[in-house]
């Protein structure tokens, strides 16, 4: 049975802790990709994002492997951000301990290239309440190989 999607704004009111912390962390993803169109955003602008996150631990593995610390995910972020349209959907979250899986559907358009994925991301989170570690995992239809130069110089782990 496929989980009905609602709209994070309506589902975050249910969740307190470190859940309502992802949470709050998908809404700013989202008002900070619309933002990035304006002219004066930088890697600076991510600072409400960067509130949630203890940037000096923090690592990110994402779709294909790659993996970036804050900097590096904010500078990749800004130049994803600034030529792209995103959305997403709520499916279900999970807590336990210190980490939270949230799961989504993600609505993107970079150019003429559209994609609709299902992702279910594991946060974990340091005894501050600060977000450490992110890993992204995907369900999707192969993508465009054009699609994947935003990637070149990112480093692959194994």
């Amino acid at each position: 049975m496929a989980l009905a999607l609602r709209d994070v704004d309506e589902v975050i009111g249910d969740y307190t802790g470190r859940s309502r912390v992802v949470l709050e962390y998908s809404r700013l993803m989202k008002t900070m990709v619309d933002a990035a169109k304006q002219p004066g955003f930088t890697v600076d602008s991510w600072a409400p994002v960067a509130a949630l996150v203890n940037v000096a631990e923090f690592e990110r593995v994402g779709n294909f492997k790659e993996v970036m610390s804050w900097p590096e995910y904010a500078a990749f972020l800004t130049a994803w951000a600034s030529t792209s349209e995103w959305e997403c959907s709520f499916r279900r979250i999970t807590e336990a301990g210190g980490v939270v899986l949230l799961e989504l559907e993600e609505r993107s358009r970079v150019g003429d290239h559209t994609s609709v994925v299902n992702s279910a991301t594991v946060y974990d989170f340091d005894e501050a309440g600060k977000i450490t570690h992110l890993s992204v995992y995907l369900q999707m239809a192969l993508p465009d190989p054009e699609m994947l130069g935003s990637y070149e110089g990112i480093g692959i782990s194994g």
